[in-house]
Order: structure tokens, then sequence, then C-alpha cells
């Protein structure tokens, strides 16, 4: 009986002076720089985000469907060019690959430019400007990028690739940490306005609006899990085209180091009109100094 209750006693320092270094520590890079963040001048900040989308249903035919998996591997770069932490500027580059036909979702990683099944290639780049509007509210930033199309075609011998139109892009950002310094609740609305009319592309003259809401919960200041759920909705002006759809995940992210963090996401389609209704694995790294 003495031993167990000094094992019991043991165990209670050891999660005591465990959680009291955990308080200490300094926040991390996950915790501190949200998309919500700006950078200081001089900073540099570069994620490189994976998203493999694969699906075997849609709202466009009943059953179950040949497989088609759409990969997209994006390059953010930014860095800090205000003394007052107010005004970034950077780069955004879009690299895709997609396979269609039943063939396997990690046929997407081949590359091998079969011309009936699969297509890949860098797609677009996107100058961008990130600032904050209110310097009273500094949680809240806007990310704002025009995409510059580099593909001849939407889609050849069925394979589609990515939008041929030029996009400007607005992201707002907002975040929230709680009471307790456990809790953070960051939300973000993208807006997508799709420029163009004719029959280049099937988002031309449309409008995207994309809200979003993640719940980040910290079992310590290097690692979080979290959950999210969004909403994507396209608005027809005037290219006779509309879609919707919604999609619930969760996650987690991890401080390697003091640069570097990693993070996995995973998300769900469970509704939608006039789109895919499948599911996205998504890997992100993270550098920033």
């Amino acid at each position: 009986m003495k031993r167990s209750i000094l094992f019991i006693g043991a165990i209670i320092v050891s999660f005591s002076v465990f959680s009291q270094e955990n308080q200490s520590q300094k926040p991390s890079n996950i915790r501190t720089y949200t998309p919500s963040k700006l950078l200081s001048s001089g900073q540099w900040d570069i994620k490189w985000f994976n998203n493999l989308y694969t699906q075997t249903k849609s709202t466009f035919q009943k059953g179950k469907l040949p497989r088609e998996t759409y990969f997209t591997s994006t390059i953010d770069v930014f860095t800090g060019i205000s003394e007052q932490n107010r005004f970034n500027i950077g780069l955004l580059v879009e690299i895709r690959s997609n396979v269609i036909g039943g063939r396997d979702a990690l046929d997407v990683f081949k590359f091998d430019g079969d011309p009936n099944t699969a297509r890949s290639g860098i797609t677009s780049i996107a100058p961008a400007i990130k600032f904050n509007p209110f310097k009273k509210v500094r949680n809240f930033t806007i990310q704002s990028a025009f995409h510059i199309p580099l593909v001849d075609n939407e889609t050849e011998n069925g394979v589609y690739l990515d939008q041929k139109g030029y996009i400007w892009q607005n992201r707002f950002f907002y975040d929230h940490s709680f009471d307790g310094d456990t809790w953070q609740l960051f939300a973000e609305l993208n807006t997508e306005f799709n420029f163009g009319k004719g029959t280049d592309s099937f988002a031309n003259n449309s409008l995207g609006l994309t809200p979003g809401v993640f719940i980040s919960y910290f079992p310590s200041q290097s690692f979080t899990i979290l959950a999210l759920g969004q909403h994507s909705q396209r608005i027809d002006l005037g290219n006779n085209f509309a879609q919707n759809y919604t999609a619930i995940g969760g996650g987690a992210k991890f401080q390697i180091n003091r640069v570097l963090n990693i993070e996995a996401l995973y998300t769900n389609f469970v509704r939608g009109n006039n789109t895919g209704l499948g599911e996205t694995f998504n890997l992100g790294l993270r550098a920033l100094f």
C-alpha cells in the first residue's frame, strides 16, 4: 500500500512539474502565427501545402463513379516590409496533377502524362499582399491575391487541369484565444471573383464565397488538434453555373523546432449541388524565420 501511495504521489508530482514547464514555455509559431498574424519587417514565412481530393460520388450522377483524383501543391512565400507589422507582400504558386478514369488515387504522384487519364503542371502564379486594416484590431487581417492562369486549356481529352480565367481572391482572417490559453478560434471568409465571359472557363463571371470556422485545442504549446467546418457557394453572375458544398473535418499541427512546423488535415464533403462528393487529405510544412 505504501509503495502504491508513493507511486501515485510521484505521478502527481511529475504531472504537476510537466504542466508548469508547459505553462512556462514560450508560445510556439503554430499558436502565435495564425493566418491572422502579420510578419515584422525582415521576417519570412514559407508554406508548402498539399491537398489531395478524391471522389467516387457526385451530385451530377447517381451511384458509384470511376475514381477521379485532383492533387494541388501550393507554395506560399511572404515577407514583412512594415516596422509596425501591418503590411506583408508575397507570391503564391500552384502545381497540379489530376487523374481520372478509375485510376488509383496515388497515381497523381506518377506525373505520367497519359493524355486520356492524366494532366499535370504549374497552373498559376499570384502576387499577393496581406495587411491589417484596423490598427486596434491586430488579430484581423486581409490577404489579397491576383491569380494569373498558366494553362492553355482547362480540359483536354476530358481531363480537367485548372481554371483558365483570372481570379481576384480576397481572404479575411480573424482569430481569438480564449481564457485558459488552451482553446483558440480561427475564422476565415474566402472570396474569389472569376473574370471573363464565354466558354474559356466553367467559373468565368462568377463569385465564390467560402466561410470557414476552425476550433483548436492545445494540449501543449507545440501541439494542437482542431476541428473545422466550411461551406462554399459559387454565385452565378452570368455564366449559368452555380454550385455549393459543405465540408467538415479535423486535423493536427506540431511544432518540430523553432522554425519548422507540420500539419495534417482531413475533410469530407457531406453535401452539395453541382459538385463532387469526395474527401481531402492534406499535408503542410511551414518554415517561419
